[in-house]
C-alpha cells in the first residue's frame, strides 16, 4: 500500500474531529488521518452530551460513520493524549496535529457556598445520565422536592426536562441504567430554571420550550414576581423565532398548574450566595430588572442546584491555555505560545472557539482550521517515514487498546442488542472495561 505523503493526527472523536478528518481527506492532497480518542467509543458530544430524549440529533452519527469509511481514515480509540502519549510525541510522528478536545468542564461562578454538597455542574449531570465512564459513579440528592438550574441555555433545558420526566418517559430513551434507576426514585417535583436576563434576551426556541408542554406529568410556568411591566412586549427588532418563543413564554406565564410536577421559568435573578452547613439548603438571588435594578433579594429553598453557566476545555500538558476563554490558546485555529505560533499544532471545535453554536457549526469551524493546515503543510517539518504507523503499533503492544472502528461497531451492536432486550433503543456500557470486553469478542484492534 502506498504511503500517504502527509500524515495528520486529530485528537478527539467528537463532531469537530470527524469534520476535520473529512475536510483533510477531501482535500486535493495525499493525506491520511488518524483520529485519536481517549475512550474506546467515538462521537463525543453526540454520545455523551445530547439529551437521551433527542434521538433525532444523534442521527448525525451516520455522517460520522461515512467519514470513518473514507480511504485514509483510521480510528485509534482508548488512547489519551496528554497521559498515554504526549502531544510532543504526536508532533514527532505526524506533519500536523489538530486538538478537537471539546469543552468538558463546567465553569464555576465563584460565589460563597458554591462548594456545598448538593451543588453540581450541569455538565457532570449530563455525563452521568448519558453513561459517560468518568461520571457514572456520581451521586445526586433527589430526596428534596425542588431543584434549581442556574442558566438559560440548551443544557439547562435538558437538565430540567430530564429531572421532570416520568420513569415511563425516560425508559423509552437510551438513558444510562443507573440514571434511570435513581431518577425513578426521585422526589423532585419542581424545577426552577433561573436566568439573569429577561424573556426577551433568552435564546430558547419555541420548539425547545414546547417540549415542556408535552411532558406527561409536568406543567410549565413563569414566575410573575420576577418580571417588570411589559416583560412580554415584542420589540421591533425581534425576528420570527424570537417572537414565537416569547409567545410561548407569555402563555406559560398564564398557565394554571394541574399536574404533579412543575417547571418554573424565572428571570432577572442574579445568584449571590448559597446557604447551608455542609449541604446546600437555599440559594439567594438579587432581582436585576433591566429597566430599573431593584437590588431586592430573593431566597429559594432547595437541596439540589445545577450550574449551567458555560463550559471550558480541559487543559493538556504541554499546550498553552487561554484561561479567560477556557480554550487552547490559538489564533484562528493555529495554536500559540509565548514565542508565537506553534508549527504543526492546531485546534478546532469548542476547544478553539468555546461552547458556541450547534453540532453542525463545528463543520465550518473545522474547515477553517483545515484551510490553515493546507496553507502551512509544505512548510512543516516532515516526520520519519512510517513514524505514525510505528507509534500506533507501539500503543497496541503497551495497552489493551487502541481499538479501531470495527471494534466500535462491535460495541455498538452489543449496546443495541442489550437495549432491545429491555425495550430501549440502546443500553450503553458505562465502564471502559466493559466496552473493551465487548470489542474483544472478535479480537479487533489497531
Amino acid at each position: 500500500m502506498k504511503t500517504p505523503q502527509y500524515r495528520v493526527a486529530v485528537v478527539g472523536a467528537g463532531p469537530s474531529g470527524f469534520y476535520a478528518a473529512e475536510a483533510l481527506l477531501r482535500a486535493q492532497k495525499d493525506i491520511s488521518v488518524d483520529l485519536f480518542e481517549r475512550l474506546p467509543v467515538p462521537y463525543g458530544l453526540v454520545r455523551f452530551g445530547v439529551a437521551p430524549d433527542h434521538p433525532k440529533l444523534k442521527q448525525v452519527t451516520a455522517v460520522f460513520d461515512r467519514i470513518a469509511a473514507m480511504p485514509g481514515f483510521r480510528f485509534v480509540g482508548g488512547v489519551e493524549v496528554g497521559a498515554d502519549i504526549s502531544v510532543e510525541t504526536l508532533r514527532g510522528a505526524y506533519h500536523a496535529v489538530i486538538l478537537s478536545t471539546g469543552a468538558s468542564l463546567g465553569r464555576e461562578i465563584g460565589l460563597p457556598g458554591e462548594s456545598l454538597a448538593g451543588n453540581h455542574q450541569a455538565s457532570d449531570f449530563v455525563g452521568w445520565y448519558n453513561g459517560h465512564p468518568d461520571y457514572r459513579d456520581l451521586a445526586f440528592n433527589f430526596s428534596g422536592e425542588r431543584a434549581l438550574v442556574i442558566g438559560h441555555g440548551n443544557v439547562a433545558l435538558d437538565v430540567a426536562r430530564i429531572l421532570l420526566k416520568t420513569p415511563e418517559e425516560l425508559r423509552q430513551t437510551d438513558i444510562a441504567a443507573h440514571a434511570l434507576e435513581a431518577l425513578s426514585e426521585s422526589r423532585i417535583r419542581e424545577v426552577h430554571l433561573i436566568g439573569r436576563r429577561g424573556p426577551a434576551e433568552t435564546r430558547f426556541s419555541a420548539k425547545e420550550l414546547l417540549e415542556f408542554d408535552a411532558l406527561s406529568a409536568c406543567d410549565p410556568g413563569v414566575e410573575q414576581d420576577d418580571l417588570p411591566a411589559k416583560a412580554f412586549v415584542i420589540g421591533e427588532g425581534f425576528d420570527s423565532e424570537r417572537k414565537a418563543s416569547m409567545d410561548v413564554l407569555e402563555r406559560f406565564s398564564r398557565h394554571v398548574a394541574t399536574k404533579e410536577r412543575r417547571c418554573l421559568f424565572r428571570f432577572h435573578l442574579e445568584p449571590v450566595r448559597f446557604e447551608g452547613d455542609e449541604r446546600v439548603r437555599s440559594a439567594v438571588f438579587r432581582r436585576n430588572h433591566v429597566e430599573e435594578p431593584s437590588g431586592q433579594s430573593v431566597t429559594i429553598d432547595t437541596t439540589l442546584v445545577f450550574f449551567s453557566v458555560g463550559r471550558r476545555t480541559m487543559p493538556i500538558e504541554g499546550v498553552a491555555y487561554d484561561r479567560s476563554g477556557g480554550v487552547h490558546a490559538n489564533q484562528n485555529g493555529r495554536l500559540v505560545e509565548q514565542n508565537g505560533v506553534v508549527p504543526g499544532l492546531y485546534t478546532c471545535g469548542w476547544s478553539k472557539r468555546g461552547p458556541q453554536g450547534t453540532i453542525g457549526t463545528n463543520r465550518a469551524c473545522a474547515l477553517d482550521t483545515v484551510e490553515k493546515i493546507l496553507i502551512d503543510l509544505d512548510s512543516l517539518p516532515s516526520p520519519e517515514d512510517g513514524a505514525a504507523d510505528r507509534l500506533v503499533s507501539s500503543l497496541g503492544r503497551r495497552y489493551e487498546t487502541p481499538l479501531d472502528f470495527d471494534a466500535w461497531r462491535l460495541i455498538d451492536s452489543a449496546e443495541v442488542a442489550r437495549g432491545r432486550a429491555i425495550g430501549k433503543p440502546r443500553e450503553k456500557f458505562v465502564s471502559i472495561d466493559d466496552m473493551i470486553a465487548a470489542a474483544r469478542t472478535k479480537g479487533i484492534a489497531c
